[in-house]
């Protein structure tokens, strides 16, 4: 028997989240037609004590990188309190290019919620991400032979959904409406416009069918006209005149993206390898001197980049983690916290700043060091890229924020564009147009 909650609660849609990015750019699906959204990172949020205008509830549950028990549990707890508190549908949302816990975190939300079949649209078509026949693909090719096959982290190494859930529930392949029959366990629906998208949802809901579902952003995109989750268009954002980028992915396309800033007059900054691991080093002399040279260089240019990858074809900051004894988990953990250290201190320097945020665990380290677990998305600022608000201290940010593997190559520079409104950072002397900063490594 279904659990049946309290009904007690405004939240109609609680959105699970297996990382930060991913629950924004799917909230503000719903934020964009005027439905009150809130993205929060604490799983053990009262759903009860919600502000009573927020109509979608995003969770942040940071499940990408645990094992799939922990990822279960955590799920199962979340799914279970939700119903309980009156929450009507719940969406388990997935990365859009498979990788994650995805078997075991769609079987929790089954077990929680008593049901026997979960709907799971995993199609992103205006990111090119579609699923035929059962197998995704990014870009023309099937993802496990994309970049995402290549993730240092989390490799995708198949494409077949199937093959990728087997062991945690049943699946099934719905490649049509004309010969759909309710199955038990996983419903995996191939799509590759955002019309088949909508037929979909729209066959589902007739049926009563989406109390639980799952999918990406792209799915995400139907539902508010679908569950009525609809309002005032959102308000206008005031951006600050600098626009400043952290990148904490390592994603070859956002690396295209950087280098391509750069190329177009951005100011880069590229931190060396002990500069990574540990806050503790900006409170030594060395790194007292270090952070105030880059708070200088920020407040010479109008667009600067903080950036944690290497240089291209070197591997510094691997063999210092090895010579440190340091695991991949770490140097992903320490990494991403140092760097949201550092995003702080330089924005406390330039109240005017607008933030740019790329890669999820780097957001999560930012958030952590400024004492905050709530952020409002506003709008789109290009598909995949969510302008956001946040209260830092008794100030309002601007915050952008994307995945990794989002946006064409002149992303940063367009972005730039329409936050400064001019093609070139006029602060900067001549000389300094392709201001590259790297320190030279210990």
């Amino acid at each position: 028997m279904a659990l049946v909650g309290k009904g007690n609660n405004m939240v109609k849609l609680l959105i699970i989240a297996d990382d930060f990015t991913g629950a924004l750019d799917t909230g503000v699906q719903f934020a964009a037609g005027g439905a009150e959204t809130r993205v929060v990172t604490n799983t053990d949020y009262d759903f009860d004590s919600v502000d009573e205008n927020v109509q979608v509830l995003v969770l942040d549950a940071e499940t990408r990188h645990l094992s799939r028990d922990e990822a279960y549990r955590v799920v199962f707890h979340i799914t279970k309190k939700a119903f309980e508190s009156g929450i009507p549908f719940i969406y388990k949302k997935t990365d859009s290019a498979l990788r994650g816990n995805i078997g075991s975190e769609l079987k929790a939300v089954l077990d929680a919620a008593s049901r026997t079949s979960l709907h799971f649209l995993p199609a992103f078509p205006k990111m090119n991400r579609i699923t035929r026949n059962g197998i995704h693909y990014i870009d023309g090719v099937p993802v496990h032979e994309s970049v995402f096959g290549k993730d240092p982290f989390e490799p995708v190494a198949d494409s077949y959904i199937p093959e990728i859930l087997k062991g945690d529930v049943p699946v099934t392949v719905v490649r049509n409406m004309k010969d759909w029959k309710r199955a038990p366990g996983i419903m995996v629906y191939d799509a590759s416009t955002d019309q088949e998208l909508m037929e979909f949802g729209k066959f589902l809901m007739k049926k009563g069918e989406l109390t639980v579902m799952a999918g990406c952003a792209g799915f995400a995109g139907v539902l508010p006209s679908l569950l009525g989750l609809e309002g005032e268009m959102p308000r206008q954002v005031a951006l600050g005149e600098k626009f400043l980028v952290a990148c904490g992915s390592v994603n070859p396309i956002t690396v295209r993206q950087l280098d391509y800033a750069q190329r177009q007059g951005f100011t880069r900054i590229r931190m060396a390898p002990h500069q990574k691991f540990d806050t503790g080093y900006y409170r030594t002399p060395e790194g007292e001197k270090t952070l105030k040279d880059w708070k200088e260089l920020c407040s010479r240019s109008n667009r600067a980049i903080i950036d944690t990858n290497d240089l291209p074809g070197r591997s510094d900051t691997f063999d210092y983690a090895c010579r440190q004894g340091i695991t991949m988990e770490e140097l992903r953990v320490r990494i991403s916290s140092t760097l949201g250290y550092v995003v702080r201190e330089l924005i406390g320097e330039e109240p005017d700043s607008t933030l740019l945020i790329t890669g999820g665990d780097c957001l999560t380290g930012f958030m952590a060091h400024i004492g905050r677990d709530e952020i409002a998305p506003v709008c789109e600022m290009a598909p995949g890229t969510v302008l956001s608000e946040i209260d830092i201290g008794n100030r309002t940010f601007a915050v952008i924020t994307k995945s990794g593997g989002f946006g064409g190559e002149t992303l940063m520079v367009d972005l730039a564009e329409k936050i400064t409104g001019c093609k070139e950072d006029k602060r900067l002397e001549k000389k300094e147009e392709n201001k590259y900063v790297n320190t030279v490594y210990a």
